[in-house]
């Protein structure tokens, strides 16, 4: 078993996408059993911007375009979680021992009919609209404390 510290971090953006009503879009990933909900977040790309990847990933996993969102917050610097140990070696190929991951808050300036999870390869199930409150119930386990540190940084944005 490889020893997870010698593994590095992951380099990943996140988007917190905030509705009219101040909700936060969720999905439930299709590659897990667990009724855990996650943001739309993925890896960084070789040699792309941080808060491109945050829009090719919020397409990619939700169907929204670009043109019906706005940056409202970035987050000053990168989040880190560390997957737990019976994750370590079974994901992403047992190349990373968690994410580093730069987040960000978009107003979601469509409607609930711009959104399509059936997207080219689709990672969430179902979704729907939650209480920024509610997230850190919601999500698996291991990501509670960096779900939390999202909600303190964006609050002053949300509500």
């Amino acid at each position: 078993m490889t020893n997870p510290t010698t593994l590095p971090y992951r380099p990943c953006a996140g988007v917190m996408l905030l509705n009219r009503e101040g909700k936060v879009f969720v999905g439930q990933r299709l590659d897990s059993t667990l009724e855990a909900w996650q943001m739309p977040q993925g890896g960084i790309d070789h040699g792309e911007e941080a808060l491109e990847a945050a829009y090719r990933e919020l397409w990619e996993e939700t169907g929204v375009e670009r043109r019906y969102v706005e940056l409202v917050a970035a987050a000053p610097d990168e989040l880190y979680y560390d997957l737990p140990e019976d994750l370590i070696g079974k994901v992403w190929k047992g190349k990373w021992r968690g994410q580093r991951q730069l987040w960000f808050l978009f107003r979601f300036l469509g409607e609930d009919g711009d959104v399509n999870i059936a997207t080219a390869d689709p990672e969430f199930r179902v979704w729907r609209w939650a209480d920024p409150a509610d997230l850190p119930d919601i999500i698996v386990p291991f990501k509670r404390a960096l779900y939390q540190e999202i909600l303190g940084i964006f609050q002053p944005h949300l509500g």
